[in-house]
């Protein structure tokens, strides 16, 4: 394919938008925690990353400094990336999902926050769970379905154009 400028332009495989849209989910929904619980409580950001390594180390987490923090920072990506590959491999099978990336992405972020908060929070060694505050949690669900859900199906959306018909 050629650009107007007739330089030539490389189609990027559609593993490259999967994973950019779980990075970039990843990271407005961190840049949301940190700085919702800066200003709210002036939780530091090595606590709000200790806080998702807790959920495989639970409370030890919390007194393994910078190792742990380091830890919930990757975990949390991991988790991220894992729901936009997600949602891809499901949208292969069901257009409508990458044909309608808003509609469908903010109902997928939806199901992202009932999943994490009322089965994977409350299975790991976290404990009970996050915060009951209802500012957060009214925040939390339109982050997960406006910074999270939308951006993995955007993504997801511009993977499916570029696969090979």
């Amino acid at each position: 394919m050629m650009a107007s400028s007739s330089v030539p332009v490389r189609q990027r495989h559609p593993t490259v938008y999967v994973l950019a849209g779980g990075l970039i989910a990843g990271t407005l929904d961190i840049v949301y925690a940190c700085t919702f619980w800066r200003l709210k409580a002036a939780v530091p950001m090595e606590r709000i990353f200790q806080s998702v390594a807790a959920g495989l180390l639970g409370k030890a987490s919390f007194e393994g400094g910078a190792a742990t923090a380091a830890l919930g920072l990757g975990l949390h990506y991991f988790i991220a990336t894992t729901m936009s590959v997600v949602y891809y491999l499901v949208a292969r099978r069901w257009p409508l999902l990458w044909q309608r990336p808003v509609l469908c992405g903010a109902g997928y972020g939806l199901i992202l926050y009932a999943v994490m908060n009322y089965v994977v929070v409350p299975l790991s060694r976290a404990g009970h769970g996050g915060a009951k505050d209802p500012l957060w949690v009214t925040l939390s669900i339109v982050v997960h379905m406006f910074l999270i859900g939308v951006p993995i199906a955007l993504a997801t959306s511009l993977a499916a154009r570029r696969e090979p018909q």
